[in-house]
C-alpha cells in the first residue's frame, strides 16, 4: 500500500509539471485541452486550522493544523467525465488509513441527463450533506450525522475514508419544468464493496445505497436515503443498514435538515472469548442523529451559520452528543476565505468532562 501510494503521487506530480504554461488562466485552476472533445482542469485547496477548548482531557487546548490539503485532475473525454483526487495533510506514518491516500478515482459515462453512470472511487450517494464540498458546508466541520453514519468517521469501525467507497452509481435527472428548467426528480443508486476507500472487498457481499430527490422549486429538494449492506474487519462482519430523511433550501438564506438512523453493532462490540473460541457481543445495535442549520443572506461578502447537531448512541438521550454550533465566514475572494467557528458540546456519553466549549479559525484558499 505504501508502493501505491508513492506511485500515485509521482504520477500526479510529473503530470502536474507536464501541464503547459499555455494553460494557466487567472481562477484557481489549470485548465487545457488533450484533443477533440477532451479537457481537463488541475487544481486544489487547503484549510489551516487554529482551535483551542476547554474540555478537559483534550491532548492539546490549542493547537494549528493543516485540516486539509487536496489536489485533482478533473476532465472529459467526450461524453465521459472523470476525476482523481488526493489527500496530502495527515500521518505519515499510515498511508493507507488516515494519512496521504487517494480520494477520488472514477470516471462517468454521461449520454443523458436522465441517466449517468460512474465507476470508480467515488461519494456514497447517501444524505445531502456526503457530497457537498468542504468550502460549502457553513463549518468548519460535516455534522455528526455525516461523520458517523456516511462514512467519514464511520460508527462501525471503518477506517477514515470521507464518505466514500468503490463501486458503482447510476444517477440522473428527471421531469424538467416548463418555467425555469429546473428537474423534478433526482434519483440515485449504487452499488460498494463497503470496505470504504483503498481496501479491497472483504466478501461476496456487496452494499446497496440509494436516494431520491424531489425539488418543488428550483431551490428547494425533500430527499430520501437508503442503505443496506455490512463492514468487515479482522473476521467480524457487522450489519450497517440505514436510512435517512432530509430537506435543503438554498437560495439568498439557507435551510438544511436531516435525520438519519442506523442499525448494527460495531467492530469494538465484539470480544473473543479465549476458552470458546467463539466472539461475545455487547453495546447496542441502534443509532440516530439530525442536525438542523440555517445560513444567512450574504451581506459585505459575509454570511453567519447556526446549526444543532446531536448524535445518539443506542439512540438514548442519556448517551447523546449535542453540539450547538455558530460560525461566520467573510469571503475575501472566490478563492480565499476566512472562516471562525465556536461549538457549545454536551457529551453524555462520557461520566466527567461532558460540558465543554471549541472554537478556531480556519482559512480556506484555493489554487
Amino acid at each position: 500500500m505504501r508502493n501505491l501510494h508513492f506511485v500515485s503521487l509521482s504520477l500526479l506530480f510529473l503530470f502536474l509539471r507536464a501541464v503547459p504554461l499555455s494553460s494557466q488562466v487567472t481562477t484557481h485552476s489549470l485548465t487545457g485541452r488533450t484533443g477533440e472533445g477532451s479537457s481537463y482542469t488541475l487544481g486544489g485547496y487547503v484549510i489551516t486550522k487554529a482551535n483551542a477548548t476547554t474540555q478537559d482531557k483534550a491532548d492539546k487546548k490549542t493547537d494549528m493544523s493543516l485540516r486539509l490539503v487536496r489536489a485533482y485532475v478533473d476532465g472529459r473525454v467526450k461524453n465521459v467525465q472523470y476525476k482523481v483526487q488526493m489527500q496530502y495533510n495527515g500521518n505519515l506514518s499510515k498511508l493507507d488509513e488516515s494519512g496521504i491516500r487517494l480520494l477520488d478515482a472514477w470516471a462517468e459515462w454521461q449520454p443523458l441527463t436522465e441517466a449517468r453512470l460512474k465507476v470508480g472511487q467515488m461519494k456514497r450517494c447517501f444524505t445531502f450533506e456526503n457530497p457537498m464540498h468542504p468550502w460549502n458546508i457553513g463549518f468548519g466541520a460535516y455534522s455528526q450525522l455525516a461523520d458517523r453514519l456516511a462514512g467519514f468517521n464511520d460508527r462501525v469501525g471503518e477506517q477514515p475514508s470521507n464518505g466514500r467507497d468503490l463501486g458503482v452509481q447510476l444517477q440522473g435527472d428527471l421531469l424538467p419544468a416548463r418555467n425555469d428548467g429546473h428537474r423534478w426528480l433526482h434519483y440515485q443508486v449504487g452499488v460498494y464493496t463497503g470496505q470504504g476507500v483503498n481496501h479491497a472487498d472483504a466478501n461476496s457481499r456487496k452494499d446497496l445505497i440509494g436516494g431520491i430527490i424531489v425539488s418543488p422549486t428550483k431551490h428547494l429538494q425533500l430527499g430520501v436515503f437508503g442503505w443496506t449492506g455490512d463492514y468487515q474487519k479482522n473476521g467480524i462482519t457487522v450489519d450497517r443498514n440505514r436510512y435517512s430523511f432530509g430537506i435543503n433550501y438554498n437560495c439568498n438564506w439557507t435551510v438544511r435538515a436531516e435525520l438519519a438512523f442506523s442499525e448494527g453493532h460495531r467492530i469494538s462490540d465484539y470480544t473473543l472469548d479465549a476458552t470458546t473460541g467463539q466472539y461475545n457481543v455487547a453495546g447496542t445495535d441502534g443509532t440516530d442523529a439530525w442536525y438542523v442549520e440555517v445560513g444567512s443572506p450574504t451581506f459585505l461578502d459575509s454570511r453567519i451559520f447556526a446549526r444543532w447537531d446531536v448524535y445518539r448512541e443506542g439512540k438514548d438521550w442519556d448517551a447523546a452528543k449535542t453540539i450547538y454550533a455558530l460560525s461566520a465566514q467573510h469571503s475575501f475572494d472566490k478563492n480565499l476565505m476566512l472562516q471562525a467557528n465556536y461549538g457549545f458540546n454536551a457529551n453524555k456519553a462520557v461520566a466527567a468532562g461532558r460540558y465543554y466549549h471549541t472554537i478556531d479559525l480556519q482559512l480556506y484558499w484555493r489554487f
